[in-house]
């Protein structure tokens, strides 16, 4: 009796085992890269331990609250597409300025707080906005 009971939980294990893997949905902490989840991050007040973007820039052409509006955002910088030019933006703010706006007005290390998906996730929401 004992080596059945050894069997089926054998059996049980090996087949629970299989279940899952590779084929699993990404959890919270690895979401896939989505315009809407671009959205939630763009509109979260505090992000680590900086303000979130929607503190600082409106999505409304024209209109600016601390830094300029993303609003229909594109390179300014030959060579580079709107994608790139929106990603080093984030993660390298100084990087290219836009006239009128100084060095060290955004926050910077992103990289610390955000996932490569958040990132690109936030690049197709913005690239979206125009």
């Amino acid at each position: 009796m004992r080596s059945r009971h050894l069997f089926v939980a054998l059996a049980l294990l090996l087949a629970f085992s299989g279940c899952g893997g590779d084929n699993a949905e990404p959890g919270p902490t690895a979401p896939r890269a989505t315009t809407t989840f671009g959205e939630e991050l763009f509109n979260e007040r505090v992000v680590g331990v900086n303000p979130g973007c929607v503190t600082c820039h409106s999505l409304q052409p024209g209109v600016t609250l601390v830094g300029p509006s993303l609003a229909a955002v594109r390179s300014p910088v030959a060579g580079l597409s709107d994608a790139e030019y929106i990603r080093a933006s984030i993660l390298d703010p100084d990087g290219y300025l836009v006239p009128g706006y100084s060095a060290g007005q955004m926050s910077s290390g992103w990289e610390q707080y955000l996932t490569p998906e958040q990132i690109d996730s936030l690049v197709a929401y913005l690239l979206d906005q125009g």
